[in-house]
């Protein structure tokens, strides 16, 4: 097991109250395995990633639970150690290169300062590497390219410069967050086919953070589906896409164009992701779930794990499998 996330809980301290961004997620990651982590936005999912980065700074905070990545509590890894583990045996992509590459210094500055910390390389080592490493990700002229400021790139080179840097230093598990955002369908596919390819070049594990089901069904090996800070459904991704369960799970699955159907608009699952400050008492889907029942509305189903596949909800356990509070 590379990475095993237990009961994590993160909050955010805000004038109104405590939200729990994150609230009791436990899931893990095997060596060279691909798992989605999947939902709308405000669901928790980017927020997993950066605790497991050790990245929530205030008013955020992480509240309860284990990160254990090769038995080490990250958790409780002090910040200077945590420091030499990003970036070497933990990478992570973030969603908007055009934010995490720093606009006045060139490529090759950003990406060899990384090199050289934690490969200990020279500068003269440190900057062959950079090459090689952009020339990897499909970069063309890489020698020329890594004197580019970002803003001399396209959206998707400065992805793959993102993608470079985040591989330099050959991590056993990659975070990618939203990878493909706001590129077009064509530049997306190439991300996602070189990470799938790198995965397999380097026994690498990744977690995929995305919204879009198609690059699920691309890329993953298992999928987890969260709402509201928590997970609902967790499958193999054929299972997942051939048989959802959990009615948010089915709605995500209903909003997806299918080519052999013919409709006048697409279907949608109805209502707003609730406020995180005003959830509802029971299940937290449960003001826009069509199969909706009384003991929804009463109390919070359990998780309920069984032969390699998870489901909360009432349809799949009784009332005696309801959520601890």
């Amino acid at each position: 097991m590379l990475l095993d996330v237990k009961n994590l809980k993160t909050e955010f301290k805000l004038k109104n109250g405590v939200v729990r961004a994150v609230d009791n997620v436990s899931f893990s990651v095997d060596k060279g395995e691909i798992l989605a982590i999947v939902g709308e936005s405000g669901s928790g999912k980017s927020v997993t990633s950066l605790s497991i980065m050790g990245l929530i700074s205030d008013p955020g905070r992480i509240g309860g639970g284990e990160i254990l990545f090769k038995d080490r509590d990250l958790v409780k890894t002090p910040l200077r150690e945590l420091q030499k583990i990003r970036g070497d045996q933990i990478s992570m992509i973030f969603q908007e290169p055009m934010t995490s590459l720093n606009p006045v210094y060139r490529v090759k500055d950003q990406m060899t300062e990384s090199i050289m910390t934690h490969m200990k390389l020279s500068k003269k080592d440190a900057l062959k590497r950079t090459v090689e490493m952009l020339d990897l990700v499909g970069i063309p002229s890489p020698e020329k390219r890594a004197g580019d400021y970002p803003h001399q790139m396209s959206g998707g080179m400065r992805q793959r410069v993102m993608i470079a840097m985040a591989l330099s230093c050959h991590p056993e598990l990659l975070i990618a967050d939203e990878p493909t955002t706001a590129l077009d369908v064509t530049i997306q596919a190439q991300i996602l086919e070189l990470i799938y390819g790198l995965r397999a070049k380097l026994n690498m594990a990744v977690l995929l953070i995305t919204h879009d089901l198609g690059v699920v069904a691309e890329a993953a090996d298992r999928v987890i589906v969260m709402y509201c800070g928590k997970i609902v459904e967790e499958a193999d991704v054929k299972t997942l896409f051939t048989t959802p369960r959990h009615p948010y799970t089915v709605g995500l699955m209903d909003s997806i164009p299918k080519l052999e159907e013919e409709r006048d608009r697409l279907n949608m699952i109805p209502g707003m992701v609730p406020n995180p400050m005003h959830l509802p008492e029971g299940c937290a889907f449960s003001d826009r779930c069509g199969k909706c029942m009384d003991v929804c509305r009463q109390k919070k189903p359990a998780l309920v794990r069984k032969d390699g596949t998870a489901v909360r909800c009432f349809l799949y356990s009784d009332e005696t499998e309801a959520e601890n509070e």
